[in-house]
């Protein structure tokens, strides 16, 4: 498939800067798939358009305030010449971590990526957290290292000095507000660099709506990684390398899961990160010859789901909208039919629904 298949035009003051006031005033458009009609909805209405039966799996994973700012100041172990001392403590560098390999070391970009290199050392505010970087990896990644200069954890000084990863079409920088805006109501698993969206809406009056809907619910845990905003540079979208992202589906989200498919009730995905998830492992059951849809347990995502994908588990998903060309538009592509989202996507537009990470979401049954 082509990947221009996957464009549309969207004017850029569609592209919510900022979040709602209210996480469930969003507006919702209701997409029959089999039939290909869409309805103007509001999300606030999500609960009583259930039918009461549904398993709903949420991703309940945290972001991270991913984005660090700090100072070069200096090679580790090595004698710089007067001039590159005097670059190193004049320059300001940033690290964003992309993926925790152990406690204290982490996968970053770094920026500016071309003077950075191996055995740069940086300091983060004023010497509450140091890092050194010890290796380059593929896409420019480089491995770090960090330590503390004070008593608290890593983990504590980086939530401290780290700000919000915002995505790179919120043309702002981050605020106090999107540590918590930009975090669904049920984040508990840190580790993530962006939010997963479909999620946002989400707010406990709504959750309870759903319970005394009689739906059950259960949590899954997907760290939203690079993929989520790299673009696709090749003309054919099977020939794009998608990134591998770490989930876990613990066993009573899997039993709820396995449960839900032998009773033929309905499994809603609440976002594409779900989506990935719950279909990579099925396709790792099936690999196996597992009698179950799916195995409880921590794994790599690393399934492309493109149109033409046979979707094992989900039945309904809740989704935000997403980029021209992108891997999670061919995602939603795959589940609803290319041409029913370009269409879709064609009247939202017109519409005026707000797109994106703080925008309005889709419901695709």
């Amino acid at each position: 498939m082509r990947v221009s298949e996957l464009d549309y035009q969207l004017p850029l003051e569609l592209i919510a800067q900022r979040p709602l006031a209210d996480r469930d005033a969003s507006r919702m458009l209701l997409l029959d798939r089999r039939e290909g009609r869409w309805e103007d909805r509001r999300f606030a209405e999500f609960p009583e358009l259930l039918r009461g039966d549904e398993l709903l799996v949420f991703n309940n994973a945290r972001v991270l305030p991913a984005r660090l700012f700090g100072r070069r100041v200096g090679v580790h172990a090595q004698r710089p010449s007067r001039k590159t001392v005097r670059e190193h403590l004049t320059g300001t560098v940033e690290v964003f971590l992309v993926r925790q390999l152990t406690e204290d070391l982490w996968e970053a970009l770094v920026r500016p990526g071309r003077k950075m290199q191996v055995g740069e050392r940086v300091i983060f505010g004023r010497g509450e957290l140091e890092g050194e970087i010890l290796s380059r990896g593929e896409l420019g990644l480089r491995t770090v290292r960090f330590r503390p200069g004070n008593e608290l954890s890593i983990a504590a000084n980086i939530d401290t000095l780290g700000h919000v990863p915002l995505p790179p079409y919120i043309n702002r920088p981050d605020e106090e507000s999107d540590r918590e805006r930009y975090q669904t109501v049920f984040a508990r698993c840190p580790g993530s660099v962006a939010a997963p969206t479909a999620g946002l809406h989400f707010t406990p009056e709504i959750l309870r709506l759903i319970q005394e809907r009689g739906c059950e619910s259960c949590e899954v845990t997907l760290d939203v990684g690079l993929g989520t905003f790299q673009p696709v540079h090749t003309e054919i979208l099977e020939d794009h390398k998608i990134h591998a992202e770490s989930y876990d589906i613990d066993e009573q989200a899997a039993e709820k899961i396995c449960r839900a498919k032998r009773e033929k009730r309905s499994v809603l995905a609440v976002g594409t990160t779900v989506v990935r998830a719950l279909e990579d492992a099925a396709a790792r059951a099936a690999i196996v010859g597992s009698s179950q849809a799916l195995r409880a347990g921590r794994g790599e995502a690393q399934l492309f789901i493109v149109p033409g994908h046979t979707f094992r588990i989900v039945d309904v998903l809740l989704t935000n909208f997403h980029l021209p060309k992108s891997t999670l538009l061919a995602l939603v592509a795959a589940f609803a039919g290319k041409n029913n989202v370009l269409a879709a996507y064609r009247h939202a537009v017109e519409a005026r629904y707000r797109f994106y990470s703080y925008g309005d979401c889709m419901l695709i049954r």
